[in-house]
């Protein structure tokens, strides 16, 4: 940390990485508790580094200033170490900065996520400048994001077996190439399509049900896509290669123009379908077609701090749901999950001559638009 980077800090707003304290109070159990709350809900939200700058007013961002000598690093990292599990990497440093000395507090990312309280078990999020407790749902992603739990093997112990469509199931293993017209739950409950309960009842996974199962949405209503095509409005249900199928397939009888990068368009909406959240229950997934854009809304920001630059520039970003990928992978016979370098790039690339594409990341609503140049005319 130098003058210059505590500069740009000072010029930002308190957010998720960044929090603004007059000084810093260790002398009771509750302040203890307060710091360590902030800092467990830094280290559990998306991005990378956070930073608590201590001497400054929160609300004006009034230079106050600290005592140095009050602020032991020590005394610091023992307080947070002492109530934390696991252990987050912390550094305090102190800066000079207009005649008064800050002290800022880095909370580094972590690969360990998540932190939670020892005292009371609690796990804490940052909700824009707030420390709050961690949802059901945003505590289900951590322990998925960081592999401590697959949410697509997740029994559905309300679904009955006849959900599953022995049709798909049979294409499935086909290109397996085993050769079962009726294979046995042993061999399903070891692909994770289905799962057995303590009663010895065998039930779909979700990740079953969204691959295999005839009617998902009546079990998942959050499974779905809706398409707004101008003012007529259309709804697509059933298995995700069922829904892509479809809803394939209307486009083409919408969009009915010669050399049109269709695959870039289909590609979009594939990658919505596999890595969009599922632990996100309020919504399902949107296509807009108007004569400013093509907008695709996905329920699921970008996971583990991946920002669009990031995800555009590395070899291998992290994806969510990655065994339902692996699986369609095989399953889908038009192959079109099988694709070569980064799709942000090639999409980018295929709709060049048309216009510009737009991938936007809003973290705050957990939600990931892709927005594509309207349709040409003829």
């Amino acid at each position: 940390m130098d003058k210059s980077k505590l500069e740009r800090l000072l010029k930002r707003h308190e957010g998720p990485k960044l929090d603004f304290k007059a000084k810093l109070n260790l002398s009771t159990e509750s302040e203890k508790k307060e710091l360590t709350k902030d800092v467990i809900a830094m280290a559990n939200s998306i991005g990378g580094r956070g930073y608590i700058v201590f001497g400054v007013e929160d609300k004006t961002k009034r230079i106050l200033g600290i005592n140095p000598p009050d602020y032991k690093e020590e005394q610091v990292q023992q307080t947070i170490y002492n109530r934390c599990d696991p252990p987050i990497p912390i550094s305090l440093e102190f800066i000079k900065y207009e005649g008064k000395t800050l002290a800022v507090l880095t909370i580094f990312k972590s690969r360990y996520k998540p932190h939670q309280m020892i005292q009371n078990g609690t796990f804490y999020v940052r909700r824009g400048s707030t420390t709050d407790f961690a949802r059901r749902s945003e505590l289900a992603n951590l322990f998925q994001e960081h592999g401590f739990m697959t949410y697509e093997k997740v029994i559905l112990k309300n679904v009955s077996m006849t959900e599953i469509d022995s049709n798909l199931l049979r294409g499935y293993f086909k290109t397996l190439n085993v050769v079962s017209d009726n294979p046995s739950e042993v061999i399903l409950e070891a692909l994770g399509i289905v799962g057995q309960t303590v009663e010895d009842d065998y039930h779909p996974t979700i990740g079953g049900l969204l691959l295999f199962g005839k009617n998902p949405s009546i079990y998942l209503p959050h499974v779905y896509i809706k398409l707004i095509n101008y003012k007529e409005v259309k709804m697509f249900y059933g298995s995700i290669l069922t829904m892509l199928d479809e809803v394939s397939d209307y486009l083409k009888n919408v969009i009915n123009i010669d050399n049109y990068p269709f695959d870039a368009l289909q590609e979009v909406i594939a990658n919505a379908l596999v890595h969009r959240d599922y632990l996100d229950l309020s919504r399902g997934i949107t296509i807009s077609i108007t004569n400013k854009n093509i907008e695709i809304s996905n329920p699921g920001a970008l996971i583990a701090g991946n920002s669009v630059y990031k995800f555009i520039k590395e070899n291998n970003p992290i994806r969510r749901n990655s065994w339902l990928y692996q699986r369609l992978l095989t399953l889908d016979p038009k192959k079109r999950f099988v694709k070569s370098g980064l799709g942000m790039t090639r999409i980018k690339s295929a709709f060049k001559d048309i216009g510009r594409v737009k991938f936007i990341n809003i973290g705050s609503q957990n939600l990931f638009k892709v927005l594509l140049p309207p349709v040409p005319k003829e």
